[in-house]
């Protein structure tokens, strides 16, 4: 198995969160996922850790480590549980945001782990297409923005501290602006928490802004060129930790599929399930999936950080080869296991369940497969 390569920090900081993996986020994972609990106790055990201030800048207090690092350890807690992960790579993508833009005193609370951050994209008017935000941030006296939108599923809604929020441009040309607002701000309104099929412990829930207050200096780069933020910044961000989520998920699924297969067998014969060759046969493609994979992760980390020419076309496919070969592996560990796999005990129907949320999100598996095609025959991606 290909590792992440990190340095001796990064590697240290990964063996404590495979100890928090380990002795708290399994544990929590099944019932969190039954009562779509948001997983407090994981995330307090990360903060403690220092692993909310990962990818903060030595400067400011954090410990200096970048995409890789951020992609490991999310890999590592989704090998448990996957919405504890997804809680984790917001936080990671909303701190890139701030350690690009956001002023030292905003830097440094979250190098301390003092704010747990997410992302506030997703809205109804733009739906999938979160480079368009239809909510707007209008100039106020005192040099403020009133903020007006119809967010939907957020993660970490309410459970946060801060939002990285979309716009329209508060006054100059352009698609959007960011800004970071409190999760308390009045104004703010939570809907009703997302119950669905899985995922169901990230706290995910649409949010309401009326006439929401915030200092216009809230502003996380120039007004107007939110776009180039959520590409240059965000996208490959999101992109390659979403991959490194499905990875993880694909490792945690298959552990405990070969643990029942050849746990389990037949009294009559004594044979264990997986003296059968088809059942060998299947783990066999599920291991080769995932190995083919994490292959893909590794080359578009090492293709952003070297800057290479490919590494627009590695962000693209990262997201949808995670995405849709999780879709795979783990509708295989559904065969694999049989009439056990509906069982909550061994976890695969949990793990099922919540592979199936990633290629529905923003940007969607169509959506990149598109991208894709129009990069590869030289086409602008969003004419």
């Amino acid at each position: 198995m290909q590792s992440f390569n990190l340095d001796q920090s990064g590697s240290a900081l990964l063996t404590a969160v495979d100890r928090i993996a380990a002795d708290t986020i399994q544990k929590h994972a099944r019932d969190n996922d039954v009562e779509a609990r948001f997983p407090r106790e994981n995330i307090e055990a990360l903060r403690a850790a220092g692993l909310l201030g990962l990818i903060s800048a030595r400067e400011v207090g954090g410990h200096g480590q970048g995409l890789r690092a951020a992609a490991a350890v999310c890999e590592r807690i989704a090998r448990e549980c996957p919405s504890t992960a997804m809680v984790m790579k917001m936080h990671y993508c909303g701190s890139a945001v701030i350690e690009a833009h956001g002023d030292p005193d905003l830097r440094r609370a979250i190098a301390a782990g003092k704010h747990l951050t997410t992302l506030a994209f997703s809205e109804f008017g733009s739906r999938s297409h979160f480079w368009v935000p239809v909510s707007t941030a209008t100039p106020a006296p005192n040099d403020t923005i009133l903020l007006n939108a119809n967010k939907q599923l957020i993660t970490s809604a309410g459970e946060c501290d801060l939002y990285i929020w979309s716009s329209k441009p508060a006054a100059a040309e352009g698609l959007s602006s960011l800004w970071w607002v409190p999760s308390r701000a009045p104004g703010l309104t939570l809907g009703d928490r997302y119950q669905g099929l899985g995922l169901r412990a990230n706290a995910s829930a649409p949010i309401g802004a009326v006439d929401v207050e915030i200092p216009a200096a809230n502003r996380l780069g120039a007004d107007g060129k939110g776009f180039d933020l959520m590409m240059g910044v965000v996208l490959p961000w999101f992109s390659v930790q979403n991959h490194a989520v499905s990875t993880g998920m694909m490792e945690g699924v298959l552990r405990r599929t070969v643990a029942h297969v050849t746990g389990q067998g037949y009294d009559y014969s004594g044979a264990k399930i997986a003296e059968f060759p088809q059942v060998r046969g299947n783990v066999a493609r599920m291991r080769t999936k995932i190995d083919m994979s994490r292959a893909l992760l590794i080359d578009a980390i090492d293709a952003i950080e070297r800057g290479r020419d490919d590494a627009q076309l590695r962000v693209l496919q990262s997201k949808v080869t995670g995405a849709e070969t999780s879709l795979e592996v783990h509708d295989l560990a559904m065969r694999v296991c049989g009439g056990a796999a509906y069982r909550k005990d061994i976890a695969v129907e949990r793990f099922f369940r919540d592979s199936r949320a990633a290629s529905v999100m923003a940007p969607v598996s169509d959506a990149l497969w598109d991208f894709i095609g129009k990069a590869e025959c030289g086409m602008p991606l969003f004419a």
